[in-house]
């Protein structure tokens, strides 16, 4: 018996499929960035096991070998037997219409240093923006950064090491405008 089965309230954070995808067997190869961008590409439980390593490989963060598990991992009949007994038990295996709706691909292929503190959105609130507008979130800068997310009392050595590599610095409200923006 699972918690959040049929006969009980189901738990919210079970419902989720990006929370579910660091148990499923190979996916734990790929770090948190990696589960989140596979579930944000394929957005449910049964397009990812139908997904070709091709497939898998053209997401952020999944290279070769973790595409390959993540086959293998699904060809399994046991694999099938499992999230079976999940979807029976009442785990949500796909994305919410609602988180779904609010996805685009604004920032695609954007890498997005946060540093700082901030008025209008806690850094939480804006690593989950970055992800949902098809971004992706370093804690460091580095030549692959497209943006520094400045805040204030940012650290110095992000705005140093940014402005030597010549790496665009936005505010707050520039990060909004830019994933508000309809182009």
């Amino acid at each position: 018996r699972f918690p959040g089965g049929p006969d009980e309230q189901p738990l919210p954070y079970r419902q989720r499929l990006e929370i579910f995808l660091p148990v499923v067997g190979p996916v734990r190869l790929a770090d948190l960035a990696g589960q989140q961008f596979m579930a944000n590409a394929f957005g449910s439980i049964d397009r990812l096991a139908a997904a070709t390593e091709e497939e898998l490989m053209q997401v952020d963060e999944i290279g070769a070998r973790i595409a390959c598990s993540v086959r293998a991992y699904f060809a399994h009949p046991s694999t099938s037997r499992l999230i079976a007994r999940l979807k029976e038990a009442g785990v949500q295996m796909e994305l919410s219409a609602e988180r779904l709706a609010d996805r685009t691909d604004r920032l695609q292929g954007a890498t997005v240093v946060i540093s700082g503190t901030f008025t209008l959105h806690s850094r939480d609130e804006y690593k989950t923006l970055i992800e949902q507008h098809g971004g992706k979130n370093t804690a460091s800068v580095s030549a692959k950064t497209t943006y520094l997310l400045a805040g204030e009392n940012m650290g110095p050595a992000k705005l140093e090491k940014a402005t030597k590599l010549g790496i665009k610095i936005i505010s707050e409200d520039e990060f909004l405008q830019l994933i508000a923006s309809e182009e």
